[in-house]
């Protein structure tokens, strides 16, 4: 049965919103809570060339918001306009939408504030006798009298959202308002470090900020100790200039809240940015941790669009690969200069070895390693034929290659020219897990099979991406039976085990022959590794089933690294460290635990009670 057409809506004709109705919807683009009011004064006062600001709130901003300057003040004809829809003194062209040097510019400041709250501005320019003061409620009409006060403006935002119920019921408490407050004007106070802020909350002065460096608006409002976890960094090219802080992989923070980007001095938020900093602390960050960070980019106002968010706090660049590049490089740079193994302090009484991180590393840009170095057995270069040396059985010569020079110095390179471990003195194992070495600063201690897995992984993505494989032949081939779901699984991945160093054949009915394995799997544990390299392979593949390559690489480092409980002999050891500080990353393992502490001497000096 056909069912009967449903009756038309009934018709409406379109008609122009009311003025008062406009405007609040447009002040709802503009103006979410009592910080976007600070904000928007905030940005008003030092456009106008303010030197000192000072900002008042009570109850969060809901009751009661003001923002005075000494700025350059309006005459009264500006100050009339100042409150209509799209009325700035910033943009006189189209043109000039493309070289953007101020805060404001959309004109909608104002009168978005104007339409949702109670607002008197008193202003006044330098050289008039009096000031103006103008007050206008919910949108309606101004009225405008003559008060006395010294250049600059005052504005006062009363009853936020009075006439907008359904907005106002959203507000959060006084408490939680007067947090979104506090950032708004630390945001401010960080992006124009040489205007002094007073801020002042419910009678309670919550900062009083001189004019100053940045470094010093830094102390100011994070403290000497937080400042102390920063490292300056400042890059420039012909496209960009930045400067400011990162935090050290230590200071890492559970939320991102301390995450601050300003493009021309203007906070924004950009995702592809941020990633290019999180990138570059490849996995030195403890797992749920992010990085401080405070950057300023300069760059030139027509090759970046800050018009495409109500509230301006996105960009648009033009060339933003070439940003996310240089952003990249400078913290992996600041980082890796610094030397940055995490350090034990024994203040506490808990685990010294609780640190764990989680980042992965395979994007950074690889340099030219060295050639791989001979393991036990017959080494084969399965592309040209070539033997390439023979090898013991012991340890150092299957997994770690030929032994570092024997005598009494451990030289132990950092990354990027690092010299913080260039040291000499003895070297020993603990219980046949740690290798422990006097440095300069302390104490160094090596997880022995971190370290190890740091090295294999930087080989086999090496070998993954080159192309240039080594493989150790077997002089008995070995054929092994797996399940139907691994015999899949290396089919798929065949030409990336290749790649490794495995010379695999599939004989069908889930039968594979092992003919040849990396140089860096011992004799007689080439299935064991084999399996339980696939095995980890898939569980990675869960979390990130993108990355077939590094997973792969993890994977064959876990399972082929020397183990805890293996003996090595001093030259073991002194290879394994060398080739360790040849890697990109020497501090944590591919699965992000740490490889290296250090103990600083003062640390083992106060807890022996030393003074000297």
């Amino acid at each position: 049965m056909i069912s009967p057409v449903s009756e038309m809506p009934p018709y409406h004709s379109i008609a122009l919103l009311p003025e008062h109705i406009a405007n609040k919807i447009a002040a709802g683009e503009v103006i979410q809570r009592p910080a976007s009011v600070i904000k928007e004064l905030l940005e008003n006062s030092l456009d106008a060339g303010a030197a000192r600001i000072t900002v008042v709130v009570k109850e969060g901003g809901t009751s009661y918001i003001q923002v005075g300057d000494d700025g350059g003040g309006m005459e009264e004809s500006d100050a009339r306009l100042a409150f209509l829809r799209h009325a700035t003194s910033k943009i006189t062209a189209v043109e000039d939408l493309e070289e953007i040097r101020t805060y404001g510019f959309r004109g909608e400041a104002l009168a978005s504030i104007a339409a949702v709250a109670r607002v008197a501005m008193v202003t006044r320019r330098m050289g008039n006798d009096t000031a103006v003061a103008l007050k206008v409620e919910g949108g309606g009409p101004l009225t405008v009298s003559r008060e006395a006060r010294e250049p600059g403006t005052t504005i006062t935002v009363q009853n936020l959202f009075y006439n907008v119920p359904a907005r106002r019921k959203f507000l959060k408490s006084p408490q939680t308002e007067f947090r979104h407050i506090h950032e708004a004007v630390e945001r401010i106070a960080l992006s124009r470090p040489d205007a002094a802020i007073d801020f002042l909350s419910d009678g309670e002065k919550i900062l009083r900020l001189s004019g100053e460096s940045l470094a010093e608006r830094v102390i100011d409002l994070f403290g000497e100790r937080q400042y102390g976890s920063m490292i300056e960094v400042r890059e420039a090219n012909e496209l960009l200039t930045i400067h400011g802080f990162i935090g050290k992989p230590s200071f890492g923070r559970k939320t991102r809240a301390q995450q601050f980007l300003f493009l021309n001095r203007r906070f924004i938020l950009n995702r592809n940015i941020a990633h290019a900093v999180y990138s570059g602390y490849e996995h030195l960050l403890e797992k749920g941790a992010f990085p401080f960070f405070l950057l300023f980019l300069e760059i030139d106002p027509r090759r970046v669009d800050v018009n495409v968010h109500p509230s301006k706090l996105e960009a648009k660049f033009e060339e933003e690969q070439a940003v996310h590049r240089m952003v990249h490089a400078m913290v992996r740079k600041a980082l890796a200069v610094g030397g940055h193994a995490p350090g034990v302090s024994m203040a506490g009484e808990g685990d010294l070895g609780a640190l764990r991180f989680d980042r992965r590393q395979h994007d950074w840009p690889r340099k030219p390693h060295e050639t791989e170095l001979p393991g036990g057995f017959q080494i084969v270069d399965t592309q040209t034929g070539e033997i390439l040396g023979t090898g013991g059985a012991r340890i150092a010569g299957t997994l770690l290659g030929p032994p570092a020079q024997a005598g009494p110095a451990v030289s132990t390179r950092g990354p990027e020219g690092q010299g913080e471990y260039q040291e000499t003195g003895r070297i020993w194992q603990l219980h046949s897990k740690y290798i422990l070495s006097q440095i300069k600063t302390g104490l160094l201690v090596v997880d022995q099979h971190v370290a190890h897995e740091r090295i294999l992984y930087e080989r086999a993505l090496k070998r993954l991406e080159t192309g240039g494989r080594a493989s150790q032949q077997l002089l008995f081939p070995t054929t092994v039976a797996v399940q139907a779901v691994v015999y899949s699984l290396l089919e798929e991945l065949l030409p990336h085990l290749t790649g490794l160093g495995f010379e695999i054949k599939l004989f069908g009915k889930n039968t594979i022959v092992v003919e040849g394995v990396p140089p860096d799997v011992r004799a007689g544990s080439e299935e064991r590794v084999l399996a339980e390299m696939l095995e980890l392979y898939r569980e990675y593949q869960k979390e990130s089933p993108m990355d077939v390559r590094d997973n792969l690489a993890k994977s064959f480092a876990c399972r082929a690294a020397v183990k805890a409980g293996d003996p090595l002999d001093e030259q073991e050891m002194r290879s394994l460290i060398d080739q360790l500080f040849a890697t990109k990353m020497p501090y944590v393992c591919p699965h992000g635990r740490p490889v290296v502490l250090r103990i600083p001497l003062e640390e083992l000096d106060r807890r022996f009670g030393r003074t000297s």
